[in-house]
């Protein structure tokens, strides 16, 4: 784990003994796989000091050096922020993870006018603690599925989970309840997903679609009800994703009308349970699990926290 300290609005790390002999050059291009602007704007504006001092971009490196970036300075919000309740799941200076709840949009697509999702509370909250960042969503949720969602709280922190979460280093697991009897116990639904010509909002299998791998496993199966269990994890983040490829093999997710599933839950039953990453800069690996708290009379038997 490396060791970091932040002081002011410069984040301080250790230069650990695998980064010796590289560049700084080589740490924004190659480790963090930070854009190219995004790079030249810290080396332009001097934000990057080792020992205090200017960092000549082309050095290699020593360990146990001082190695400072100037990461928390104040910028302007790009939404509106809201107050709405949240629920943190975790926070530190660089990433805050809320666990998001139905019925709110992650986003806005219009921000001048939206107000009510997510990403206006996490402004309201980190204004309200006076943070004055720019919160920036790394990854989205349907509006009625609810679960742990991962922001980011500067310009740096945000390009490297991006790249993160294409390279597939993000893992996001999610509990589903669906129709009928999962028979396979495990599982790869490997099917592209493209919009579907007939219905402005849905999705559909399609060969000429994007890729779309989804790994699951059942949990539990309730033969009274005729219901699966499932927990799933995705290799990719298409739109409706889990809810396409389960009710295109036959086993639409409750409640979930849009796809198929009947609706005697008044959402679809699908829940962001559990993110896991090793964190961009102290190299730690973090775990959250979201409790899901209104569809308790269906997911009550399964332990979100050994999911």
């Amino acid at each position: 784990m490396n060791t970091t300290k932040r002081t002011g609005e410069w984040l301080q790390i250790i230069v650990p003994a695998k980064w010796e002999g590289i560049t700084v050059e080589d740490l924004f291009r190659t480790v963090w796989r930070a854009p190219k602007k995004l790079t030249h704007h810290f080396r332009t504006e001097n934000k990057v000091l080792l020992e205090g001092n200017r960092v000549n971009w082309q050095s290699p490196l020593s360990s146990g050096l001082r190695l400072q970036l100037h990461l928390f300075e104040e910028e302007p919000s790009q939404v509106i922020p809201t107050y709405h309740e949240v629920n943190i799941l975790f926070e530190d200076d660089h990433v805050l993870i809320i666990n998001k709840p139905p019925f709110m949009n992650t986003h806005p697509n219009n921000p001048a006018v939206d107000t009510d999702t997510l990403m206006n509370a996490a402004a309201f909250y980190l204004l309200s603690k006076g943070d004055l960042a720019n919160v920036r969503q790394i990854h989205r949720l349907d509006r009625d599925t609810s679960g742990a969602i991962l922001f980011a709280k500067h310009a740096l922190a945000g390009a490297i989970l991006d790249q993160m979460l294409e390279k597939r280093e993000i893992k996001r697991t999610y509990i589903a309840a669906v129709h009928g009897f999962v028979n396979k116990r495990k599982g790869i639904l490997n099917m592209p997903i493209g919009r579907d010509r007939h219905h402005a909002t849905r999705r559909r299998v399609s060969p000429n679609g994007q890729a779309a791998v989804t790994h699951y496993q059942v949990l539990e199966i309730n033969k009274r009800k005729e219901y699966s269990f499932i927990k799933c994890w995705l290799e990719t983040g298409r739109t409706h994703q889990i809810r396409v490829h389960f009710s295109h093999i036959g086993h639409p997710l409750i409640g979930d009308d849009l796809y198929g599933g009947e609706r005697v839950t008044n959402r679809q039953a699908l829940h962001a349970a559990k993110l896991e990453f090793i964190h961009p800069f102290t190299q730690e690996l973090i775990i959250c699990h979201a409790p899901c708290t209104d569809l308790s009379d269906l997911f009550h038997h399964i332990d979100i926290n050994k999911i």
